[in-house]
């Protein structure tokens, strides 16, 4: 057998770690545990992706000051 027909879990699809965040402050929120605005519950997710955003500008603008040049 190779290794990658014994683990089931290879295949990635984790929720990590802003998504477990989102899911305990909504749970938190629908039970009424905490009453904060949807916009500080749904935090973990739109701080997630903006980092995300800021990186890749970050890595397009270093490909293109420093990109290979066609000449």
């Amino acid at each position: 057998m190779s290794s990658s027909s014994t683990s089931s879990n290879s295949g990635g699809g984790s929720i990590g770690f802003a998504g477990l965040l989102a899911v305990l402050f909504i749970g938190l929120k629908l039970t009424g545990y905490i009453d904060w605005s949807w916009w500080w519950v749904l935090s973990p997710l739109w701080i997630s992706a903006l980092f995300a955003l800021a990186v890749l500008l970050v890595l397009g603008g270093l490909y293109l000051a420093f990109g290979k040049r066609r000449g």
